[in-house]
């Protein structure tokens, strides 16, 4: 991301044509502003058309961000744009869902109290209070939501809630152990993003990494995806993987594919915050 703070982020899709590029190029220096970075994509399978452009004003009066989304409206809608207008400078405002293993949500928490990603954390929820004290390390409100199978829509119209009155952006399943419901997923559509080890479908249920130890497996890995109502299922954002050998016990295996789960989880959570994740039906284009 460029280093400044007056920078704005555009990101596009559209049913491919000629001049898409040369249309925002020219809309961009029309309005006083000059491009930092540019990157596109045309998805030949479907004539799609994809596109993140980030630009900085370098004329006096040039339109804020509000007045330059209601000029690009024009641009958007002759060419059936999906598009979203943006400030670089804005943190994405994070929720994160935990159950009771925190690796993941440590790593988060770290990161963004380090500004190593563009996030804030601006809360935890959890279905059990074992992590409170972690989030309380790092200044973070915790909300203990528990779930039964008699409370779960109770549970979740308290999570969503918490989505509006915080004002997330982003909701972050940092190995909650809940199946959120088909309405949830439909509600968080596109800003809900899960992580889980890669070694489904042959490793499923409880100790994934003890069922791939012993059956000798020699890869392990794990994949950051959005939510959707196909479990486990999303549009891939991010994939980590590593060797492992018969040196290694299944401790050891379980202590890598959480390292694993880490890296994932917090690329594909820096690369959505900072509008480089496009979704194109099931799969994703990233722009790194």
């Amino acid at each position: 991301m460029a280093d400044t703070d007056r920078s704005l982020v555009l990101t596009l899709a559209c049913p491919d044509q000629p001049g898409i590029v040369l249309e925002v190029a020219r809309f961009l220096a029309d309005h006083g502003y000059s491009i930092l970075e540019s990157q596109q994509f045309r998805d030949a399978r479907t004539s799609r058309f994809f596109m993140r452009v980030q630009f900085e004003p370098v004329q006096e009066g040039a339109p804020d961000v509000q007045a330059l989304r209601q000029a690009f409206a024009g641009v958007g809608g002759r060419l059936l744009m999906t598009w979203q207008l943006t400030r670089a400078a804005d943190r994405a405002r994070v929720l994160i869902m935990v159950s009771r293993e925190g690796h993941c949500l440590n790593d988060l928490l770290y990161r963004s109290s380090i500004r190593d990603l563009h996030i804030e954390v601006a809360g935890v929820v959890s279905n059990h209070p074992d992590l409170a004290v972690l989030a309380d390390n790092y200044e973070v409100p915790f909300h203990h939501v528990p779930v039964t199978p008699e409370t779960r829509s109770v549970a979740e119209r308290r999570v969503l809630e918490l989505v509006d009155e915080l004002d997330i952006d982003l909701v972050v399943l940092a190995r909650y152990m809940q199946i959120l419901s088909d309405e949830m997923c439909r509600k968080l559509d596109g800003r809900a993003i899960n992580i889980h080890h890669s070694m489904l479908p042959s490793f499923k249920g409880a100790r994934p990494y003890h069922q791939a130890y012993e059956r000798g497996v020699k890869l392990v890995g794990a994949t950051a995806h959005y939510v959707t109502a196909d479990l486990d299922e999303g549009p891939i954002i991010e994939q980590e993987v590593a060797r492992i050998d018969h040196s290694m016990s299944a401790a050891q295996v379980t202590a890598l594919g959480r390292h694993n789960e880490c890296l994932a989880l917090a690329r594909a959570v820096g690369l959505h915050a900072e509008h480089r994740v496009l979704l194109d039906g099931a799969r994703t284009i990233v722009f790194r």
